[in-house]
C-alpha cells in the first residue's frame, strides 16, 4: 500500500457510556460504550440521560487518529455491514468506573488491545457523520497496491550442479549412509 507520511487527521470523538443495574448479586452495575458523538467537546462524566436506574454519561471527548499507514484498515471497517469504532477502555481508579484509552476505527489497532486482557475493547455503530468523515479520508489517501507476479530468472538450473555436494562422498547414495557404515567402507 502506498504510505503518505502527511496523511494524518485527528477527529475529536466524544463517548457515551451506559451503567445499567447488574443482573447477578455479584456484579452491582454493568458499563457499555452505547455510541460515540462525533466532533464533540469536552466531558468529564456529564450525565446525558436517566431511564430509571440506567444512566447514560458523556464520559470524555478523546482524539480519533487517522493514519495513511492505517488506510486500508479503515476501508476493511467502512466495508463491514455495520461500519464501526472500537473504544478502548481500563479499570478507572478512583471516582471514575472506567477511563477511555482511545477510540480507534481500525479493526487491527482494537485486536492489539484485546491481546493483553488488561483493557475493555467495545465495537459502536459509526454515526452517520463520522462514517463520512473516514470515508473521505479513505478516498484521499488509500490507493491499493498493485499485484505484481513474481517471473522467474532466466538461469538454467538442469545444467551442472554448481558449488553443491561434498568431494569426499563418492556417490550418491552415501549421503544418507550413517557415519558407521562410511567408516567400514573405507577400512
Amino acid at each position: 500500500m502506498y504510505h503518505n507520511p502527511r496523511a494524518y487527521s485527528v477527529l475529536p470523538i466524544g463517548v457515551i457510556l451506559r451503567r445499567a443495574p447488574g443482573v447477578t448479586k455479584w456484579q452491582k452495575w454493568t458499563w457499555t460504550a452505547s455510541s460515540v458523538l462525533p466532533n464533540a467537546g469536552p466531558a468529564d462524566w456529564r450525565e446525558l440521560r436517566r431511564d430509571g436506574e440506567t444512566v447514560e454519561y458523556h464520559a470524555d471527548t478523546v482524539p480519533l487518529e487517522l493514519h495513511g499507514a492505517e488506510a486500508e484498515a479503515y476501508l476493511h471497517e467502512l466495508t463491514a455491514e455495520v461500519p464501526c469504532v472500537y473504544v478502548v477502555m481500563r479499570l478507572g481508579a478512583g471516582e471514575r468506573p472506567l477511563d477511555i484509552v482511545l477510540v480507534t476505527a481500525s479493526p487491527y489497532e482494537a485486536q492489539d488491545y484485546t491481546d493483553s486482557g488488561e483493557e475493555i475493547v467495545e465495537k459502536v455503530a459509526m454515526p452517520p457523520l463520522l462514517k463520512a468523515q473516514v470515508q473521505a479520508f479513505v478516498d484521499e489517501f488509500y490507493q491499493e497496491e498493485e499485484f505484481v507476479k513474481r517471473k522467474r530468472d532466466k538461469k538454467r538450473v538442469d545444467l551442472v550442479q554448481d558449488g553443491i555436494g561434498d568431494p569426499r562422498i563418492g556417490k550418491a547414495a552415501d549421503i544418507y549412509a550413517s557415519p558407521a557404515q562410511l567408516r567400514r567402507r573405507m577400512q
